[in-house]
């Protein structure tokens, strides 16, 4: 079975690639050929990353996306983990958590099958939502730097980022245009993650 490494590390100072033989050698013992190793420094609450989009738009159904642990793939806000997931399952993937044994069974069959999938998922989701609880703690922190800084300073005033209105419109126009086109081909014509449209369907549903 082939399996897709995704290695991640928040900053420029950390080593992205830590994991890399670590990784390489937990596949090689459960028996997956390596065919795809993306690797960059990005912080896990972004849901556009390069290289994670890069794999997603790359790996082919029944193929597996393998990460060291869950927080090296996802900080993300709850909305952005639920279309994260939706894109892996629209793809075909099948997610492997190298530290987290009940991902690592290959093709479990029955009852047995279907309650190691529930409890994989539920801890998946656990893990989740505590790397996500971390990061609300750091940002927490940094709220309170700002809040020192503005007291400090009171006409400083951080920079700002907010939705790419343009890019949006462009994903819209396509998919009123194109309404036979999958995620993956509407993604390829404006220039975006897959991710983006899967959000971005999502959000226009709701």
């Amino acid at each position: 079975m082939n399996a897709h490494l995704y290695l991640r590390a928040s900053t420029k100072d950390q080593d992205a690639n830590r994991a890399k033989t670590s990784l390489e050698t937990f596949a090689a013992t459960q028996g997956l050929s390596v065919v795809g190793i993306y690797s960059e420094n990005i912080s896990g609450t972004k849901l556009e990353r390069p290289e994670l989009m890069r794999l997603l738009d790359t790996a082919n159904p029944g193929e597996i996306l393998l990460c060291e642990s869950v927080d090296r793939l996802s900080r993300l806000s709850q909305a952005d983990w639920e279309t994260l997931k939706a894109t892996i399952k629209a793809k075909g993937l099948r997610l492997v958590v190298a530290d987290l044994p009940t991902s690592w069974q290959m093709a479990a069959e029955g009852i047995a099958g279907e309650v190691l999938r529930v409890i994989n998922d539920m801890l998946i989701e656990l893990m989740q939502t505590m790397a996500r609880l971390d990061q609300a703690k750091r940002v927490e922190r940094i709220n309170e730097g700002l809040k020192n800084k503005r007291a400090a300073d009171p006409d400083w005033k951080p920079a700002g980022k907010g939705k790419n209105p343009e890019l949006w419109k462009k994903v819209q126009d396509a998919m009123t245009k194109h309404p036979t086109m999958n995620a993956d081909e509407l993604a390829k014509l404006v220039g975006c993650g897959v991710a983006t449209i899967y959000r971005i369907k999502r959000e226009l549903k709701a």
